[in-house]
């Protein structure tokens, strides 16, 4: 059976990491997924710069994506050609700025959200929670006839995120996902070859 990895967009949060942050990258970009999303909500604009001068380096020499995320000034001024927006900050970018990125992602949480972040040139869009997931603790999951209504709608690729692992990651590609994004797993876990094994 082919491999699911190449269908994977690892999300990060350093809070959840074993061990160093960059070696962990280095680690999750061997196995060539899909993409990396530096997400980093809590950082201030300087301290993501930061971090994301250095995993834009550890993915260009993978050539894996990097897609970073909200801030628009800095991704622009690390020549970065992919960035992800929660929907409220995608309708507030200029035509301008979206012209400068090759990729632009939104998250939304229903299929009209969906809709409108097309209308406003989004590129693809993260539609979630599908699964049960520990980030989203006592709220119930919208399932895969949420995810299939929100694919509906649009004519943009739409990836999946929320509790997705090996066991299900089939369910929302054979759903029309055209990517699944995973956090907790590649972060935690002790071995990350291990844990891509499988997929």
């Amino acid at each position: 059976m082919k491999s699911s990895i190449e269908n994977l967009i690892c999300v990060t949060n350093r809070h959840l990491c074993k061990g160093d942050f960059f070696t962990r990258i280095e680690e999750i970009v061997k196995h060539k997924p899909k993409a990396i999303l530096l997400r980093e909500k809590d950082l201030t604009e300087a301290e993501y710069e930061s971090i994301a001068r250095e995993v834009l380096k550890i993915c260009k020499k993978s050539d894996i994506p990097c897609i970073l995320h909200n801030f628009i000034d800095t991704a622009l001024k690390l020549n970065a050609d992919a960035i992800h927006m929660t929907f409220s900050m995608l309708r507030i970018m200029s035509a301008e700025d979206k012209k400068r990125f090759r990729m632009i992602g939104a998250s939304c949480h229903s299929a009209e959200e969906a809709r409108k972040a097309e209308n406003v040139n989004c590129t693809y869009i993260i539609a979630g929670h599908i699964f049960d997931t520990l980030s989203k603790k006592n709220i119930p999951p919208r399932g895969l006839d949420f995810f299939k209504e929100v694919i509906s709608n649009v004519s943009i690729p739409v990836y999946a995120i929320g509790g997705i692992n090996k066991d299900n990651i089939k369910s929302v590609l054979d759903a029309g996902a055209s990517a699944a994004c995973v956090m907790s797993g590649p972060m935690q876990c002790e071995n990350v070859d291990e844990y891509f094994n499988g997929w």
